[in-house]
């Protein structure tokens, strides 16, 4: 059975996307730290940041206000994502323009439409190979986000998503630590990564 044959029994089982809100609002007042995606149709959390990935996150939003202005990397802000199943996800970054998700959204969980791109940096926690590299290149796709990077402490390498078409993102660039990466259009931005290289130093050892 191809993956578009799933989706509909997917859809079926999946969580409703207000239940999910609600559960989602519930869990974060009632445990700190607790931040619930909807991916999928499958409920999955979070990880807690630490300190490397909070400062690879403040890193690439300091690239954007010095190199684009124009733009601003929000740092936790929900996104609704995905056609068929109505998913939620909370990536470590969302670039639009300045003011953009202030004036489009609604509440906590903010429409793609006018995302340029969406950033995540993975937490050395079990579900990421799973999430970051596999479910959410393929929802952010879906979603039509022109561009999904995503910083990966394990292998130590930057990969550039872009071109998304089908559901799918038809350009995969990957650049290790310590290279100079380039995102493509809308972005258009070049990031030095050795400062990420010298986070990482140590990590896993």
């Amino acid at each position: 059975m191809t993956a578009v044959d799933d989706r509909p029994q997917a859809r079926n089982q999946a969580l409703e996307p207000e239940a999910f809100e609600h559960l989602a609002s519930l869990a974060a007042r009632e445990t700190e730290g607790l931040r619930l995606e909807l991916i999928g149709g499958k409920l999955g959390a979070k990880a807690v940041p630490d300190v490397i990935h909070t400062a690879m996150t403040m890193w690439l939003v300091r690239q954007c206000i010095q190199q684009r202005p124009e733009w601003e990397l929000s740092v936790g802000q929900g996104l609704k994502i995905e056609t068929y199943l109505n998913g939620r996800a909370i990536p470590d970054g969302v670039l639009a323009p300045v003011n953009h998700l202030v004036e489009t959204s609604r509440g906590e969980w903010a429409e793609p439409d006018g995302v340029l791109m969406t950033v995540e940096v993975t937490s050395f926690d079990r579900d990421t190979t799973q999430r970051d590299r596999i479910e959410k290149p393929r929802a952010y796709a879906e979603s039509a986000i022109p561009v999904y990077l995503l910083i990966d402490r394990d292998t130590r390498e930057v990969t550039v998503h872009s071109e998304p078409d089908g559901g799918v993102y038809q350009k995969r660039v990957i650049v290790p630590f310590g290279k100079t990466v380039s995102l493509p259009e809308p972005v258009s931005i070049d990031l030095d990564t050795e400062q990420l290289l010298t986070w990482v130093q140590g990590e896993g050892a």
